[in-house]
């Protein structure tokens, strides 16, 4: 893998939903999301660390569909997983998904593809956690980090988002010194 596809990829937020709840998603209006876990699947191919942190981040608009829901004070994203590639793989982990779930939120987040969704339901966080790891290892790609959430509180959240935003610099400043 070269240099430029470090900040490049796929990856999984596990996502705990506390209670039962019902939250609008834009265009979409209100959808009925069960208390348990979620795994939402997305794809960066231009800043895989920054789309990592707005996701996790609670200050920002509201553009995407997983903006909607991860904004809301009953969901906590909880875990990261996620692999470095220069392809677009979201599609196929979604699919790979799917294929050990029946119930997930139809047309969540898959806008610009045909997939029937790309955020799926599981009663248990280590299902969710175990199926979105095997989704990934079916089509060859290692799984490059897993970071856990949440921040134990403010002030670790500011450190951690602080230590994104230098591993950040510090990749762009290789790739400038390698140019």
């Amino acid at each position: 893998m070269n240099e430029d596809s470090v900040d490049k990829g796929s990856y999984c937020l596990i996502i705990h939903v506390k209670k039962d709840c019902r939250i609008k998603i834009g265009a979409k209006g209100m959808i009925e999301f069960d208390e348990g876990y979620h795994v939402y699947v997305g794809s960066a191919l231009n800043g895989l660390n920054k789309r990592i942190s707005r996701h996790i981040s609670k200050d920002k608009k509201k553009h995407w569909h997983m903006d909607y829901l991860s904004l809301n004070k009953n969901v906590e994203i909880i875990q990261v997983i996620y692999t470095n590639c220069d392809k677009k793989i979201e599609c196929n982990i979604s699919q790979n998904i799917n294929e050990n779930t029946d119930k997930y939120i139809e047309d969540f987040g898959c806008s610009d593809c045909k997939c029937m969704s790309h955020l799926y339901y599981f009663d248990s966080c280590s299902e969710a956690i175990n199926v979105s790891r095997d989704a990934i290892e079916k089509l060859g790609y290692p799984i490059k980090k897993w970071m856990k959430y949440p921040a134990k509180n403010k002030r670790h959240m500011k450190n951690r988002k602080r230590r994104i935003k230098k591993i950040g610099m510090k990749r762009k400043m290789r790739k400038r010194a390698i140019i």
